[in-house]
């Protein structure tokens, strides 16, 4: 256990900041493995995207949840903390920023500034960080290095809180090779290794130039929580940056709250930590500056503030930006529930709801009566993410349609407004057009360079819901798109946008490849051969508006006539539609609902049967029906 704590004067906090896939988690590996905190023979050295070590952040290459680690440079502690870049986790983003003192902001030089590049320099500038600027992948055949810059300085002159803000040091990377220089290298860039490099010049400005954290060491202690982490020896890390004075081990603190609903505790520190590059190591004391871990007190309120008994101040709250969209999650109801989850009662979904309420402060978590909860997030993708996570554990549940949360300003209802951009080739321009236009998308700007258009719409959230989907299909996975939310303005109903009808299963059993080959024909299968299916379930998509019922579970009846080789071997089944969370989400109808569990996702109909169905579009039912509509 380390008796000494660190000097402010020899301590950096710095957020990386950045759009998606623009290099802040291969920077980070860079960092960690030149300042060698790993030894040459560890498997770390040989990795790649080291700190994404969740199972989805790597499967889908992206950072989920914002992560800190420590490295030394020159005798000089530097806190490194990697952010989010997709605009659907940006609560992680305003949750760790509160942590840092100054930020590295990553743009890539063909891309240049996104959506998500304004949005976390807005956060990181608003709190007053100095900013330092790195165009990474400069070694891209069509990187403009010029107009990435000119692009930089308008977005700092927009963003600005302060004239000192806009004079900021810029260096060039290519965070792969792990190398970065002060002014832009010559020679050909595009072949690998062929120009000498490291990451000396970045950090010397860290240490030389970004300023130490502030914080009076003299006065009692301090410290927002921004981050809990679970151990189930110890139990629960409370995370935060010491915002003054200094903590020991044994010292009586409390968990106080500027919000009513959280109830004010009392403990004693037992366990204090610090980061040693990706671990956790134990100290006896700590000072204002510092990010640190403590247990002691049983706490999951991210915002709540950890301070000494002797001077009980409330920090403010992390501002967070509203969620925009929002998922109705029940308790399964099909008739398959129990078959493949463990958790599948509506007391354990809400033990876990209420759960990730504690530990996610950017997903609203709201009880809407009768065992259903409302889900509230950033976008689709932060929505599908909690499904997977959920999905993986154990638990079976069921999603209704999203919905887009209205926000009441001045007495008058209004809906969010976005900014989308897609960057794609030229040759898709009228693909990418025709589906924008068809979802009343408005196009406020275009840029062609080197054949890729850059396309800028302003486009209403309900009306972007599936968008990404139906774009990357039109123009064959090329497409890069980004939104973000500009505005609220005056909502207004519409009708909602075209969907074909469904194919629903009229029976319950094993669907059948003799069946499915006369169904096929009338539209695109969700399903195969052998898969079990009840009444009620959406088999596929129908070829005309109109929802249609079959039986994909009726078999070849005995005769002399022999059956061909298509249905012997079942070849002439085309390929069915693969359902994911994103694709169900953008599909589904007001009466309609995703079945989820462990092993499969299920579309269905609210009202299984093809009865109560009917029932539900008359008026003046009578007792006997209404009663069955309502089971």
């Amino acid at each position: 256990m380390s008796n000494s704590q660190v000097d402010q004067q020899n301590l950096r906090n710095i957020a990386i900041i950045a759009h998606v896939d623009h290099g802040k988690t291969t920077l980070v590996d860079a960092f960690m493995k030149q300042t060698h905190i790993f030894r040459d023979n560890q498997e770390e050295m040989q990795q790649d995207r080291i700190l994404d070590f969740g199972e989805l952040e790597k499967e889908k290459g992206i950072t989920i949840n914002a992560k800190n680690i420590s490295i030394t440079y020159r005798g000089v502690k530097i806190n490194i903390i990697d952010t989010p870049g997709h605009a659907d986790f940006g609560g992680e983003v305003e949750r760790t920023l509160n942590m840092a003192d100054s930020c590295l902001l990553l743009v890539d030089a063909k891309e240049g500034t996104m959506p998500q590049t304004k949005f976390v320099l807005k956060k990181a500038l608003d709190l007053g960080l100095k900013p330092v600027v790195v165009i990474n992948k400069i070694d891209k055949k069509l990187a403009n290095i010029k107009k990435t810059i000119s692009k930089i300085q308008d977005l700092f002159l927009a963003l600005a809180t302060d004239p000192e803000q806009l004079d900021f040091p810029i260096f060039y990377s290519i965070a792969r090779e792990g190398k970065i220089w002060k002014e832009m290298p010559t020679g050909d860039l595009t072949v690998p290794n062929s120009i000498d490099g490291d990451l000396t010049p970045i950090l010397d400005e860290i240490v030389d130039n970004l300023p130490a954290p502030k914080g009076d060491i003299t006065k009692p202690f301090q410290m927002l929580i921004t981050s809990v982490e679970y151990n189930e020896h110890l139990g629960r890390y409370l995370i935060g940056k010491i915002e003054r004075g200094t903590v020991k081990l044994d010292d009586p603190i409390v968990l106080v709250s500027n919000k009513e609903e959280i109830e004010k505790k009392q403990g004693r520190v037992k366990e204090l930590f610090t980061k040693e590059g990706l671990s956790w190591k134990r100290i006896e004391s700590a000072s204002a500056g510092e990010i640190i871990a403590l247990t002691g007190i049983d706490s999951t309120d991210i915002g709540a503030t950890i301070c000494s008994i002797t001077e009980q101040e409330a920090l403010p709250e992390i501002t967070i930006t509203p969620p925009s969209v929002r998922v109705k999650f029940s308790a399964n109801t099909s008739p398959f529930v129990g078959r493949e989850g463990k958790l599948v009662t509506a007391k354990q979904l809400q033990q876990r709801l209420e759960q990730e309420k504690n530990l996610n402060i950017s997903l609203k978590i709201t009880n809407s009566g009768s065992n259903n909860y409302f889900v509230s997030g950033r976008g689709e993708l932060q929505l599908a993410i909690l499904v997977e996570q959920l999905r993986r554990e154990g638990y079976e549940f069921q999603l209704g349609k999203p919905e887009v949360i209205l926000q009441e300003i001045e007495g008058i209802k209004c809906e969010p407004l976005e900014e989308l951009t897609i960057d794609a080739p030229e040759e898709y321009m009228s693909a990418i057009t025709q589906e924008v236009n068809e979802r009343k998308g408005k196009m406020v700007n275009i840029e062609t360079e080197e054949g890729q258009n850059r396309f800028t719409f302003h486009i209403l959230t309900r009306n972007l819901i599936g968008l990404h989907r139906v774009l990357m299909n039109a123009t064959k996975g090329t497409a890069i798109v980004n939104s973000y939310i500009i505005d609220y303005i005056p909502y207004e109903k519409s009708d909602e946008l075209f969907r074909k009808g469904v194919i629903i299963s009229s029976e319950t059993g094993t669907a059948l490849a003799y069946s499915l080959m006369s169904i096929q024909d009338r539209g695109k299968l969700f399903i195969k051969g052998s898969t079990d299916v009840y009444e009620g379930m959406i088999i596929g998509i129908n070829n005309h508006e109109s929802d249609l019922e079959v039986n994909p579970c009726k078999a070849r009846h005995k005769t002399n006539v022999r059956m061909s080789h298509a249905e012997v071997t079942e070849i002439a089944l085309k390929e069915p539609i693969p359902l994911t969370i994103e694709y169900a989400l953008s599909f589904i109808k007001n009466d309609e609902l995703i079945e989820v569990t462990p092993m499969h996702i299920r579309l269905r109909k609210k009202l299984l049967t093809d009865t109560q169905r009917t029932w539900a579009k008359r008026k003046n039912l009578t007792a006997y029906a209404q009663e069955h509509l309502d089971q």
